[in-house]
């Protein structure tokens, strides 16, 4: 058992769901069943195994591959050497590579150095060929979409939400600018607080389709429905703030100037070009829009394709599949006088990415329950981790994962 914010909870081998028994049988037992209609699904432990079947309980929308043959990667064996990596956490204790995956209760991880995977672990319900929820890891795919068109001129990021979403007149996000949002610098009457089903972030998922609709609500059956009912609570331009609303924003605006869903944006420019080895798939609503701010599934290879992408300054195999000044424009960061997240000493937040400004230069995707994109180009690696975590934010893994990914990266590039 392992103790997190004053509660209990199976260990990262004990909740193993397939010692647990989810979904087994034909049918499963009543109490192996995990359903949407339960509203249980994203409880711990059922979550271990919802996180690698989320196709299975909700509505998406695919991401295709495209028709050729997936971009292979190179291989440089170094699995017992890294699994015997030590590391001092936050706290101080120190703790070995491999048990330290299994108390972030990961589910599958890989690590590309200079390209090649030197390192690829999967345990409980995950699979090589299966698709993880990357939860918030899909805001940093939506941002770096975003400045991609910015760079393009096709979209303008000093003008308010309002220009590109008529709808959102009325709405706090009516005099918010684009780059505020892409830089989760809005001042949104929106609670983000996980653990607590009451919070704002409850109702944005059940608009979303990631819960059952909501008793007794009428008005909000989609995420633009709800969106346009987010009120504002301070100025823009202040302060980073992290709220999930800020990309859903995004991901509408995306989709209405770009005129293509995100899914099929993401299969144009990154998808099908990167030669991934399998279909993404992305949540959506009733209405059919696709969640930007966390609705993402995907293999952890292909999640560490996009890394590695990031890593080479947007180029593949030749092409520039990303303007290398908008990846730029990443690693310098964000305004550090706006940043207040006292759990990320020295960090800023850009384009939907947290950066570092560490000694590898390292800048992150992440998401609830311990989904984590780390690109570290001193170090030339990426790592791309999946994970299923009983604490949604980050307070669980955190202390652990971003000491185990600074070893990683010095011993790598030593």
């Amino acid at each position: 058992m392992l103790e997190f914010n004053e509660q209990r909870y199976l260990d990262g081998r004990a909740s193993d769901p397939n010692e647990l028994g989810w979904m087994r049988g034909a049918p499963p037992p009543a109490d192996k069943r995990i359903t949407f209609e339960s509203d249980a699904f994203l409880d711990f432990p059922q979550l271990r195994w919802s996180l690698s079947h989320m196709r299975e309980l909700v509505p998406t929308v695919n991401v295709w591959r495209g028709p050729g043959g997936p971009a292979l990667i190179e291989r440089s064996d170094k699995t017992a050497e890294i699994d015997a990596l030590t590391f001092a956490d936050a706290n101080g204790r120190v703790r070995r590579f491999d048990e330290a995956l299994y108390d972030t209760y990961t589910d599958g991880i890989v690590v590309l150095h200079r390209g090649r995977i030197v390192y690829e672990r999967y345990f409980g319900a995950l699979e090589p060929h299966l698709q993880h929820a990357c939860w918030s890891v899909t805001k940093s795919y939506a941002g770096t979409l975003a400045a991609s068109l910015v760079h393009e001129g096709v979209l303008d990021d000093s003008k308010a939400l309002a220009h590109y979403l008529p709808e959102l007149r009325g709405s706090a996000f009516e005099d918010a600018t684009l780059r505020q949002a892409m830089d989760m610098q809005t001042g949104l009457n929106f609670s983000e607080i996980y653990e607590d089903k009451s919070s704002s972030v409850w109702a944005y998922l059940a608009a979303c389709g990631l819960r059952p609709p909501l008793a007794g609500d009428c008005q909000m059956r989609t995420q633009c429905d709800f969106l346009c009912t987010v009120g504002k609570a301070g100025a823009h331009g202040e302060t980073v703030k992290y709220m999930t609303a800020n990309t859903e924003v995004l991901g509408w605006v995306l989709a209405r100037v770009g005129e293509r869903s995100f899914a099929q944006l993401l299969h144009d420019r990154l998808w099908s070009p990167l030669g991934c080895e399998e279909d993404g798939y992305l949540v959506v609503d009733p209405a059919g829009m696709a969640m930007a701010g966390g609705g993402l599934s995907a293999t952890a290879r292909d999640l560490a394709r996009f890394g590695e992408l990031m890593r080479r300054e947007g180029e593949w195999n030749g092409k520039q599949l990303i303007p290398a000044s908008v990846v730029h424009d990443v690693q310098k960061g964000g305004d550090p006088t706006k940043f207040h997240n006292t759990t990320l000493p020295g960090f800023t937040y850009r384009s939907q990415w947290w950066v570092t400004h560490n000694e590898l230069g390292a800048f992150l995707g992440r998401g609830m329950h311990g989904q984590l994109l780390y690109v570290a180009p001193k170090a030339e690696m990426v790592v791309a981790r999946l994970a299923s975590h009983p604490v949604a934010g980050s307070s669980g893994n955190s202390p652990i994962t971003l000491p185990q990914m600074l070893t990683l990266g010095r011993t790598l590039s030593a």
